[in-house]
């Protein structure tokens, strides 16, 4: 069965073409949204993929009306493998992707190998970028709860028994989980 899906981002926008063109393309039942691709909540889609099982294809007027990303797109795809669907992309940048065939499925491969690469460059970068501001001196990552005076404060106050850690933790605001690993207990 083949599976249509349409979207637009605005409602001035009007779906008159796409689902013409999915029609035209055999669909026998067609999903639409009107949201912004940056949506993450597109119920149009997430029924859309739903209904698809084994054997379908899922039929897209162009390639960015399905997600906004290739990583998006990427992880749609995937989905559509696991369930034995296929994707169709009928105009555009996309057209040569028809997964039901070989040279489809080698066109997303390739599309999926660059967004594997971007993961890994963008990985990367943070690393690099992290190391950097380790060695000009920046905490990386959430602020510390108790400063070094606290901490001590601390220690002597449970070392001489005059408050608890729960006393010490209160007094501190803090919870007492954060104080016993502040002390490195």
């Amino acid at each position: 069965m083949k599976i249509g899906y349409a979207r637009v981002s605005t409602d001035d926008q009007n779906l008159d073409l796409q689902l013409r063109a999915l029609k035209e393309a055999g669909c026998e039942q067609i999903f639409t949204d009107k949201a912004s691709g940056k949506n993450t909540d597109r119920q149009g889609l997430r029924r859309a993929l739903r209904r698809c099982v084994a054997g379908d294809v899922l039929v897209v007027w162009k390639l960015d009306r399905l997600g906004r990303s290739l990583m998006d797109l990427v992880k749609i795809v995937e989905l559509l493998n696991r369930r034995e669907v296929g994707l169709r992309i009928l105009t555009g940048q996309g057209s040569m992707i028809d997964t039901t065939h070989s040279e489809g499925r080698l066109m997303f491969s390739l599309f999926a190998a660059l967004a594997e690469f971007e993961r890994e460059l963008i990985r990367e970068r943070t690393i690099a970028g992290m190391n950097a501001a380790r060695l000009r001196g920046v905490q990386i990552g959430r602020p510390r709860k108790l400063s070094s005076d606290q901490i001590c404060m601390a220690r002597n106050w449970i070392k001489r028994k005059s408050k608890s850690y729960k006393q010490a933790a209160d007094a501190l605001d803090v919870n007492v989980t954060t104080l016993r690993r502040a002390l490195g207990e």
